[in-house]
């Protein structure tokens, strides 16, 4: 039977509205799609084409890929409480944020930015976001994926706003040109579970049906004005591929010390190698040679205080320190399943206000009641001889308010591993693995 490598990930938030309305709501937008804006199934826009190839220097775009490493470490250290397996798309998260941040005002503006290390202004943040976006589509033009179809790698973006609701035409602007989509129409005050429904089906079709689910039951009510949801897929085989041949039951370790044999890939390959105080790293390249997966070993029993110490500064030294090397590899096939919802984790970053009624997002609407009521995030990656799988999605809810002598890594204990793209650095994907058992 084929096995796929896969990794997905959705992300979501909603906003709700709370009681009072403190600004007149801005003019009606443009309707693109179908003419009524009250009715479900039209997509709202300003009438602003994306802009396919964004005004962004080198020096913006490196900041916005730094940024976006920083919020995916800070984000490591607090879902990483929760021992077990772990994996999660730190750039859909953003990317998904982002979109909220444009209607961000005052001090939500300012926590959201620090929180997710958003270190270029509203101007050329979300440019960086869409330049970004268009060089990982161009990835893996004639390379494989695990399945015999080709590479993917694809992000998806979309809004969805209550029927009738009128939404700033420069909020609809920067979503148009820099994120590719309007407001989709959907009732969620006549039909909260139906709309609910309509944004899962969404994602999991933009995830080819790894992400189910997303939005859990209770996350969309007759409240929920705007859900801004981000899926990111991603189907690539390695450069070289493991022989299935040399896979044979091994021995892992688990962090507490317990041993369980699974089923472990073996292989030599010329890759990004790097060792130091406390880990040694390896990089299989993916097919085409533009994304690789960074696989982290920190010896046994040290896993609490590699993770504790795993800044920006240090992941960059880490990977700055690899250099080609002759390697010999042993990888248990591994599969991560997670779901998080991370309104605790981001206000614990320094962005509380904006899940409280005193959240502004009149950006969005030109009204203050406003804030973020649920960030739900699912991902799935399989990894085996094959290459990898993976999947994402995010949800935002508003609502009313020299040739040197072979090295050996053998991955049979507890390591992280994160998968990016090389040239831009963005590190799209991040998890662990405590037990690869099935």
């Amino acid at each position: 039977m084929r096995s796929l490598n896969t990794l997905s990930f959705a992300f979501a938030l909603s906003l709700t509205a709370v009681s009072c309305t403190k600004t007149t709501p801005p003019p009606g937008p443009v309707v693109t799609a179908c003419g009524d804006i009250s009715t479900p199934g039209c997509i709202v826009g300003s009438g602003k084409s994306r802009i396919a190839a964004p005004s962004v220097t080198d020096a913006d775009l490196t900041t916005a890929v730094a940024g976006n490493t920083a919020f995916a470490l800070d984000l490591y250290q607090q879902v990483r409480k929760d021992k077990g397996n772990l994996f999660y798309s730190p750039f859909s998260i953003s990317e998904a944020l982002a979109i909220a941040h444009a209607g961000a005002r005052a001090e939500t503006e300012t926590q959201m930015a620090t929180a997710l290390h958003f270190d270029l202004d509203q101007s050329k943040l979300h440019p960086a976001f869409n330049a970004l976006d268009l060089a990982l589509a161009s990835r893996g033009m004639g390379a494989a994926g695990t399945d015999g179809t080709g590479f993917r790698l694809t992000i998806a973006n979309a809004l969805w706003g209550q029927t009738g609701h009128s939404f700033s035409t420069s909020f609809l602007d920067i979503i148009g040109e820099n994120y590719g989509d309007g407001v989709h129409v959907v009732d969620f005050k006549g039909a909260p579970e139906d709309s609910r429904t309509l944004i899962n089906e969404w994602v999991s079709g933009k995830t080819e049906d790894r992400i189910k689910d997303l939005l859990p039951q209770g996350a969309v009510t007759p409240d929920t004005r705007l859900v801004i949801t981000n899926a990111v897929y991603f189907n690539a085989a390695w450069q070289v591929p493991f022989d299935v041949s040399g896979t044979k039951l091994a021995s892992f370790t688990r962090p507490d010390g317990s041993n369980v044999d699974v089923p472990t890939m073996s292989g030599y390959r010329e890759v990004p190698h790097g060792e130091g105080p406390g880990y040694a790293a390896v990089a299989l390249p993916y097919d085409g040679n533009e994304l690789s997966m960074v696989l982290l070993l920190p010896p046994q029993g040290t896993l609490d205080a590699f993770e504790a110490a795993l800044t920006p500064d240090k992941l960059a030294t880490i990977l700055a320190g690899m250099t080609s090397h002759g390697v010999s590899i042993t990888l248990p096939r591994f599969k991560v399943e997670a779901s998080f919802s991370l309104k605790d984790q981001l206000g614990k970053l320094g962005m509380p206000v904006a899940f409280t009624e005193m959240a502004d997002f009149s950006g969005i609407d030109g009204k203050t009641d406003l804030f973020l009521s649920a960030v739900v995030h699912k991902a799935y990656v399989t990894v085996d001889e094959t290459g990898t799988e993976a999947a994402a999605a995010t949800g935002a809810v508003v609502g009313t308010t020299s040739v040197p002598p072979a090295a050996e890594i053998h991955l049979d204990h507890s390591f992280l591993f994160l998968i990016r793209d090389d040239k831009t650095r963005t590190v799209l994907f991040l998890g662990r693995v405590e037990d690869p058992s099935p």
